[in-house]
C-alpha cells in the first residue's frame, strides 16, 4: 500500500533526474522493509496486523487437533489445588459447574424423593474427581450453569471447573484450558417425528432451528450456512441460554428443529416421545473438562484421574455408562468411548 502511494506522487515529477530520485527511494524502501519485519517494530497498523495475523496463524496450526491440546497426567500437587484444599469449614468443597437440566448427564430427578438431588454422567465424574483431591466423594459444590455461561464462570473465578458436556475446541481453548476427552459425541438434528425433515440436509431449507447460545451447534450451523454446506435461507435465529430450551420451543411449535450433540438429543429424545433424532451426526467432538488457563496442576491431576477412571472396570466410565446413558444411547459404549488420549510435549 505504502509503494504504491509513493508511485502515484512521482507521476507528478518531471524529468530523469526526478525519476532517477524516485527509483533510489523505492530500492532503499525496499532493503529496510526486510530488516523492519525482521525487528518486530511497532508504530503503524500494518506491523500490528501482521504479528497479530501471524500469532493468529500459529495458534490455528497448533490446534488442528483441540482434543490432543492438554497436559500429561500429574498426581503431583500445586497452586490450584492448595488453594481448593485450603478452603476452611464447610468452604472446603470442590466447585464445579454443572447442568441440572440435561437427562442422563446432570439433572434432577423429581420421582428419585427427598431433595432430588443432582445425578447423571457427568455429575459421577464431579463426584471422582472430588474424592481424589479432596478425599470425598460428597465434598462438591454444585453450581447451575446456562450453556452461554460456562466460559465466563471459569474465568471470573466462580467455579474450579465445569463439568457439561462441553466440547472441545479451538475458540475455546483461548479462554480455558481442558481435560483429554471423557466422551465422544457429534452434532446431530432432533425433530418431531412426523415432520418432513430428514436430517442435517437439504430438508432444513428454510425451516428454523434453535441452538444453544455460545454452543458448537451455533458456530457449526454459521460456517455451514456461510460456506454453502446448509441452505442459505435455514433460520438460525432463535437461540436460547440453556440447551433445554430448545426442546420446549420445539414442541411449543416456535421451530422445525434442533442441533445439539448426539448425546443430548438422544436424551431429549427419550424425554418426549414425540420427537426423534433425523439422520446421523455429522461431526465428531470430543466432551472435556474445563478449567482456568493457568490451572496446570489441576488440569494433570484431572487428566490422571480421567484415565484411572476409565481403566477402572468396577466403578468407573462404563459403570457409568451403563447405568445413566445405556437406556437413550444403547448397551454399545464403544461409538461414545474416546480413543487413547495424546498430550502436549511440553513438561
Amino acid at each position: 500500500m505504502r509503494a504504491r502511494r509513493l508511485r502515484t506522487g512521482l507521476k507528478g515529477w518531471g524529468g530523469v533526474g526526478a525519476m532517477a530520485a524516485g527509483c533510489a527511494l523505492a530500492v532503499l524502501f525496499a532493503l529496510l522493509l526486510p530488516l523492519v519485519r525482521s525487528h518486530g517494530e511497532s508504530g503503524g497498523p500494518d506491523a500490528g496486523h501482521g504479528l497479530a495475523h501471524g500469532s493468529a496463524t500459529r495458534a490455528a496450526e497448533e490446534c488442528a487437533a483441540p482434543e490432543k491440546q492438554t497436559l500429561a497426567p500429574s498426581g503431583a500437587d500445586g497452586p490450584t489445588i492448595d488453594e481448593i484444599r485450603g478452603r476452611e469449614g464447610e468452604k472446603r468443597k470442590l466447585i464445579v459447574g454443572v447442568d441440572q437440566n440435561s437427562y442422563r448427564w446432570g439433572y434432577r430427578d423429581p420421582n428419585s424423593g427427598g431433595d432430588a438431588e443432582l445425578e447423571g454422567f457427568d455429575i459421577d465424574l464431579a463426584h471422582r474427581i472430588a474424592e481424589d483431591i479432596l478425599g470425598d466423594a460428597d465434598a462438591v459444590q454444585f453450581k447451575a450453569i446456562p450453556t452461554n455461561q460456562r466460559e465466563p464462570a471459569i474465568q471470573d473465578g466462580r467455579v474450579d471447573m465445569v463439568v457439561r458436556t462441553m466440547t472441545i475446541n479451538c475458540a475455546r481453548l483461548e479462554k480455558v484450558a481442558f481435560s483429554a476427552p471423557y466422551f465422544r459425541t457429534g452434532q446431530q438434528l432432533l425433530a418431531p417425528k412426523a415432520s418432513p425433515i430428514t436430517g442435517y440436509d437439504e430438508s432444513l431449507a428454510g425451516r428454523s432451528i434453535c441452538t444453544a447460545a455460545g454452543s458448537t451447534a451455533l458456530s457449526t450451523l454459521e460456517r455451514d450456512r456461510e460456506d454453502g454446506g446448509l441452505a442459505a435461507d435455514a433460520d438460525l435465529g432463535t437461540t436460547v441460554p440453556n440447551q433445554l430450551d430448545c426442546l420446549v420451543r420445539l414442541q411449543l411449535g416456535e421451530v422445525d428443529a434442533v442441533v445439539t450433540d448426539g448425546a443430548l438429543a438422544a436424551s431429549q429424545a427419550a424425554q418426549d416421545p414425540t420427537v426423534q433424532l433425523k439422520g446421523d451426526p455429522f461431526t465428531t467432538e470430543y466432551y472435556g473438562v474445563a478449567m482456568k488457563k493457568d490451572a496446570d496442576d489441576l488440569v494433570r491431576r484431572v487428566n490422571r484421574i480421567l484415565e484411572q477412571w476409565r481403566a477402572d472396570r468396577t466403578d468407573g466410565w462404563q459403570s457409568s455408562y451403563d447405568t445413566w446413558l445405556s437406556p437413550t444411547m444403547g448397551d454399545d459404549p464403544a461409538r461414545s468411548e474416546p480413543p487413547a488420549p495424546e498430550y502436549l510435549r511440553r513438561s
